[in-house]
């Protein structure tokens, strides 16, 4: 060994690594590769491990979380793609990599493919079923336009919706082309469907995007899958109107329905009025003739049926008839009733003579008579009437006496009755200051035997009761009440005592 080799200075292994990590990235600070995307890794962090290889060679890369939501095309398994980013080295294992800002399609054959990979994916979801799709109204009130608010698209909407079907449009502007299309118009759909029965601004009927013409790049914004999954999740019907007619994005598929223009997305989101218009007279019309018809049929089928009634003359006829005949046989019938009363009026009217009207006058007269005898009103049957009349108020006195006298008997002996029942009253005695004894059981104790040493009664007073026990001891003496000494009336011409 050489002294120049031997007095070289050794580096250590940290600071070989860390030179040639300086060297490459100041050497190769941004570089464009190209290549296809294998081994892609989406760590826990966020971050994304991946490798791209060509047929020769290969290299490691590296997306940083903050990167990954902002790249153009998402990695993909077998997807060519162009990366930019910068060469570095990773010193704990020797290896070098490419750390990845952007990450975009390698020309319309990836894009395409991508694609299709997509739509396939979001069809075995459902996504595209045709029975999903909602109906487009026929007559809506507020069309909402997602489109730009600059260029020819909006202009020709407004202008289609207002030759066709005038009503309120709402605009909600976005950019329709670029990196932030895509989540533009994903909002704008999101915002539509927010709006409330309680907004200030009224929810539309139907939704229209909207774009122009133009190249697969320009379009790709609308082949996003949150785009198509915000159109699929939507409850207001969506109408896609991207690009021409041979244009065709992943919205297309899942929308309610396509138009191949913009033009015809406003055509198909409103009606034309003066069609409605001549529709509804056109019905007018037809209602007017139909109802025409009707009556004439109505009034031909009355003419039919009226021609096999017979005529009002013929029934009346034999009535009238009838009427007629009774009518002519009705004065001779109430002649006939007239005489054949007078008749039987003349035959009753001979019996009655004033000899059948006095007999029963006689015989009443006798029934008094012999009445007047039974009362001894009367001895002699011969008495003039006169005679009669002069002794029948004497007779009515005496009957007044009598009844009178009848009257007061009955009144003392009632009298006489009421005394003897409060005579015998069995509670009058305790008016007086007696009390009945009563046993315990409420019987009566009719005698001083039948009560028992130390037994509980009840004495019954006039108005209250009290117990009691019987006891066989002496009772001291009742103490004599003091008698009330009536004052002494004072003589005439005396003042008396004062004490």
């Amino acid at each position: 060994m050489t002294d120049s080799a031997s007095n070289a200075a050794a580096f250590s292994v940290s600071e070989l690594a860390f030179s040639l990590k300086r060297t490459l990235e100041d050497s190769y600070g941004h570089v464009r590769l190209r290549g296809e995307v294998s081994k892609v890794t989406r760590h826990s962090s966020g971050h994304v491990y991946l490798t791209l290889k060509d047929d020769k060679a290969a290299i490691d890369g590296v997306i940083w979380k903050g990167v990954v939501r902002g790249l153009a095309c998402q990695p993909e398994q077998g997807l060519e793609v162009i990366a930019t980013g910068k060469i570095t080295t990773f010193p704990a294992s020797s290896k070098y990599q490419i750390v990845i800002d952007s990450l975009e399609p390698a020309g319309i054959g990836a894009l395409l493919a991508q694609l299709e990979r997509l739509k396939a994916k979001l069809q075995v979801e459902g996504l595209f079923d045709p029975a999903k799709k909602r109906p487009i109204p026929p007559m809506p009130t507020v069309i909402g336009v997602i489109t730009s608010p600059t260029g020819a698209v909006i202009r020709d909407i407004l202008h289609r919706i207002r030759e066709r079907w005038p009503c309120h449009v709402l605009v909600w502007p976005v950019v329709v082309q670029g990196d932030q299309a895509a989540q533009q118009v994903a909002a704008a759909i999101a915002g539509f469907n927010g709006l409330g029965p309680d907004s200030k601004v009224s929810r539309p009927d139907v939704l229209i995007v909207a774009r122009g013409g133009g190249s697969v790049e320009d379009l790709w914004a609308f082949n996003d899958e949150a785009l198509a999954r915000a159109v699929a999740a939507s409850d207001i019907p969506v109408i896609s109107a991207v690009g021409h007619e041979t244009d065709t994005t992943l919205i297309d598929f899942v929308s309610d329905r396509r138009a191949p223009t913009p033009t015809a997305a406003a055509e198909m989101a409103s009606p034309v009025l003066a069609e409605l218009k001549a529709a509804v007279m056109d019905l007018d019309r037809r209602l007017m003739r139909a109802g025409g018809r009707l009556l004439e049929d109505r009034r031909v089928r009355l003419s039919a049926t009226s021609r096999g009634l017979p005529r009002p003359a013929d029934l009346l006829s034999v009535a009238s008839q009838r009427f007629d005949l009774s009518a002519g046989r009705l004065n001779a019938a109430l002649e006939r009733n007239v005489s054949l009363h007078d008749r039987d009026l003349m035959r009753f009217a001979a019996r009655l003579t004033p000899s059948l009207l006095d007999r029963p006058r006689r015989l009443k007269a006798e029934r008094l008579s012999d009445l007047a005898s039974r009362l001894g009103l009367a001895t002699r049957r011969s008495a003039d009437q006169a005679e009669r009349r002069a002794k029948l108020p004497d007779l009515a006195a005496r009957m007044t006496g009598a009844v009178e006298r009848r009257l007061l008997a009955a009144t003392e002996r009632l009298s006489g009755l009421d005394k003897l029942r409060l005579s015998l009253d069995p509670n009058r005695p305790l008016e007086l200051g007696f009390a009945r004894v009563h046993h315990a059981d409420g019987t009566l104790a009719r005698s001083g035997a039948e009560l028992a040493e130390g037994e509980a009664v009840r004495l019954v007073f006039a108005h209250d009761s009290r117990q009691a026990l019987i006891s066989d001891a002496a009772a001291p003496p009742p103490t004599a009440r003091p008698q009330k000494v009536p004052p002494k009336k004072a003589t005439e011409g005396s003042q008396g005592s004062l004490f």
